[in-house]
């Protein structure tokens, strides 16, 4: 039931106090909260009942809808007449949920692409950016050894005409 305590308040008066089980302070007695998710893990309140790895996945997927957001917003064109605008506007909100994976699926291909384009070799931090824009290993990262189609001769040439313009002086009067 409880526990009982005899206090003395001086002289002859004796008062017996019990305490009940019934006032638990619920912060250091609370029961561990299982994630939302259906994981075996132990979520709390200041992550919104989830384990650490849903809230960092969480955290992720709202900084991509965020990206999504922003390109999506780039391609939109308001109309001049009312109706058309309120028609844009559905139709700009209503993004169906396969093109919003789809586009997520390509950002994360792209973010994680770490192979060479010539033999499929991870590369991880050592590749090599050519100027034909991919990525390659030691081996062929030479333009001519994965068939760059850059043209390095125009680009030469370009920057040295750039670098030294001609200069020319006014003819003189001969007299």
């Amino acid at each position: 039931m409880g526990r009982s305590q005899l206090i003395c308040t001086g002289g002859n008066l004796m008062v017996t106090v019990q305490y009940s089980n019934d006032c638990k302070d619920d912060k250091n007695e609370e029961d561990p909260i299982l994630c939302i998710n259906d994981y075996d893990f132990f979520g709390s309140a200041a992550t919104m009942n989830m384990c650490s790895k849903c809230q960092k996945d969480m955290i992720l997927l709202k900084q991509e809808q965020v990206k999504l957001a922003a390109v999506s917003s780039k391609h939109f064109v308001p109309r001049i007449s009312s109706s058309d605008e309120s028609e844009l506007a559905l139709a700009g909100a209503t993004v169906s949920s396969a093109d919003l994976a789809s586009q997520i699926s390509q950002v994360k291909s792209k973010e994680g692409l770490k192979k060479c384009t010539a033999c499929r070799k991870r590369v991880g931090l050592t590749g090599f950016s050519c100027k034909c824009g991919d990525l390659f290993c030691a081996v062929h990262h030479y333009s001519n050894k994965h068939n760059c189609p850059f043209d390095y001769r125009n680009a030469g040439q370009n920057a040295i005409v750039k670098a030294n313009p001609i200069i020319i002086a006014e003819k003189l009067n001969k007299i």
